[in-house]
């Protein structure tokens, strides 16, 4: 079972019905994102709690097999990239009960987003459109669709909505890495949003306002 650093939102105290799981980067950890929950600018009006998982501690074949957090191993740094698929599933089944325990928790499905930042994103992409359960919303930052050959159809998420966020001078994960995302999803049938920002391999303050805006029309729909 992952570990995971827990913040919430809920400056009037009212019942936590949203929830909010959020994947870090390569070689990051759960407290990377942490404290971008007071910078969004949530209504007051909605309890969200937030879960940030550790990665577990693999190998990874491109820092030369050194151990450190990451969600799969990547394989060669090509612009395709060549991942472990395998893995990739195997993470999105941990987030799978993070999901389920939010569930039992007393949180609709449905009220919840799931969120990654680079390798994050890419588990992100993998749990929400292979998922059985009707989910609140995909947000993918600085990411790729690693595992788009692999997906030829979503279910039940098939109008789920998911925010693209990137970088133009990302020389980590290339720009043109998110845009051939949300084509990918497009051709799935979804109507994924694609914006980019002046910044590098990263978040910005501009990014996370607008991040905030987004999720608040989400919970208010919900």
């Amino acid at each position: 079972m992952l570990k995971s650093v827990i913040a919430q939102h809920n400056p009037n105290n009212l019942p936590i019905t949203h929830a909010v799981i959020w994947l870090h980067g390569l070689g990051a950890s759960g407290h990377d994102f942490e404290p971008i929950v007071p910078e969004l600018g949530l209504s007051g009006d909605v309890g969200v709690r937030f879960i940030f998982p550790h990665a577990p501690q693999i190998p990874v074949t491109i820092n030369g097999g050194y151990i450190m957090p990451a969600w799969y191993d990547i394989l060669e740094m090509t612009l395709d990239r060549k991942v472990d698929v395998a893995q990739i599933a195997a993470s999105a089944d941990a987030i799978n009960v993070l999901i389920d325990e939010q569930i039992s928790a007393g949180i609709d499905s449905q009220n919840i987003i799931i969120a990654g930042f680079s390798q994050g994103g890419a588990v992100a992409y993998h749990t929400v459109l292979t998922n059985t359960r009707k989910l609140g919303g995909l947000l993918a930052l600085s990411t790729y669709f690693a595992t788009s050959n692999e997906i030829s159809s979503v279910g039940i998420n098939q109008d789920i909505a998911v925010k693209i966020d990137h970088g133009d001078f990302d020389d980590i994960v290339p720009p043109v890495l998110g845009a051939r995302a949300k084509a990918s999803l497009e051709t799935l049938g979804l109507s994924p949003t694609l914006s980019t920002y002046p910044m590098a391999h990263q978040v910005c303050l501009a990014q996370i306002k607008a991040i905030g805006q987004w999720m608040n029309e989400l919970f208010a729909k919900s």
